[in-house]
């Protein structure tokens, strides 16, 4: 089989991995459909057999990363013993993904390039991800370890949290940081997570 001559799924992936690859190489300004055919070795109007424009194959990889980070966390949480445990799992879960997944991480939260009000996939498998989120903060209100008063803007600030640290370890600030203190990131991660933890649920 010749590289121009993909199976049509096979095509799309391979076409969303090559804009992965960009991304994670040169940055989401690199990244056109004319460049990603380049990358993915097939002609320049293969691209538009599934994508229409440059924001419909940023709005599927941004799709394809939610769809990863849901079912890491969602397996996160099923391993958990306990409820505050399943939330400072899903934390370490969402800091460990964005090393992991830099490239989808980077454009999961740019809505002005997927443009997720022409592309509700996008939406919809962020909303699900976040869902994880809600439904374990909603096990610890059930266990009468959280205030019900306050379920939703402890999702959110647990969400804040999470991804103030993951971005600062992507970027490389957390691991100086870490040095400083005389630890390493996963461990601060940790740490912090189980601070806040013992801070928003005292008596657990």
């Amino acid at each position: 089989m010749t590289r121009t001559s993909y199976h049509h799924g096979a095509l799309r992936d391979t076409l969303l991995a090559a804009c992965l690859r960009l991304i994670e190489t040169e940055g989401i300004g690199a990244v056109s459909l004319r460049r990603v055919a380049r990358e993915a070795g097939v002609s320049t109007g293969a691209p538009y057999h599934h994508f229409a424009d440059r924001a419909a194959l940023l709005a599927a990889l941004s799709t394809q990363g939610f769809q990863l980070l849901g079912n890491e966390v969602t397996a996160a949480r099923a391993a958990a013993d306990t409820p505050l445990q399943a939330l400072t799992a899903l934390a370490e879960t969402y800091v460990r993904f964005s090393r992991e997944h830099p490239g989808h991480f980077r454009l999961m939260f740019r809505p002005e390039l997927s443009q997720p009000d022409k592309h509700p996939d996008a939406m919809d498998a962020g909303d699900a991800a976040f869902a994880v989120l809600a439904d374990t903060v909603a096990d610890c209100v059930a266990a009468g370890l959280l205030p019900a008063d306050k379920a939703d803007t402890i999702a959110v600030a647990w969400w804040g949290l999470a991804h103030g640290l993951a971005s600062l370890w992507l970027d490389g600030q957390l691991e100086k940081r870490s040095v400083q203190l005389g630890t390493e990131a996963p461990a601060l991660v940790d740490d912090i997570m189980r601070t806040f933890t013992a801070l928003i649920a005292p008596s657990a």
